[in-house]
């Protein structure tokens, strides 16, 4: 997942006047990875012990899952994400490859671009969605809420949002794989 990681974040920067910071978040299934860099050199690599499919086996046993499976869940989260804190200071640009994420940005009504490579997701719809995730696990019928109950989806969505939340980024851009 590093090499990988590394590679995607060195292919968009061409796109972005030489020097700006970027950094790159994607969420896998075992862990997640966060690449920072300028173009100036190599990107700074972070790999996270948490991915979409690790924690919602780790902590979510119903679906969709019960405020005391979220509630820990969000306790380790957010233990790893403040990991990434040191690396990500100053760095003003956050995107994606991940197509998990571009779907959170679909069912939280962004529109997809006019050729789809591009959409951006605001913290606020993150935390719309999030509010709809924790309604489920409240009891509210998941037809109700428009979002799936899946474990993974919420564990992806978990993520993101104390990504999002704690390091203070106001949107995280998706941009299709080149």
């Amino acid at each position: 997942m590093e090499t990988d990681i590394r590679h995607r974040h060195e292919a968009p920067q061409a796109a972005f006047p030489q020097g700006t910071p970027l950094t790159l978040l994607q969420i896998g299934e075992a862990q997640t990875a966060v690449a920072v860099g300028d173009g100036s050199q190599a990107p700074t690599v972070l790999l996270l012990a948490i991915g979409s499919t690790k924690t919602a086996t780790d902590f979510f046993h119903h679906a969709p899952p019960t405020p005391r499976e979220m509630e820990t869940a969000i306790m380790v989260v957010e233990d790893e994400v403040t990991r990434v804190r040191a690396i990500t200071a100053g760095h003003s640009r956050l995107y994606t490859h991940d197509a998990a994420i571009r779907e959170l940005a679909l069912l939280a009504g962004v529109p997809d671009g006019t050729d789809g490579t591009e959409l951006t997701l605001s913290l606020d719809a993150v935390e719309r969605l999030f509010d709809l995730l924790a309604a489920l696990s409240l009891g509210r019928p998941a037809s109700s809420a428009g979002i799936p109950a899946t474990p993974t989806f919420a564990a992806t969505l978990l993520i993101l949002r104390e990504f999002m939340h704690h390091l203070q980024w106001a949107s995280i851009s998706y941009r299709a794989p080149a």
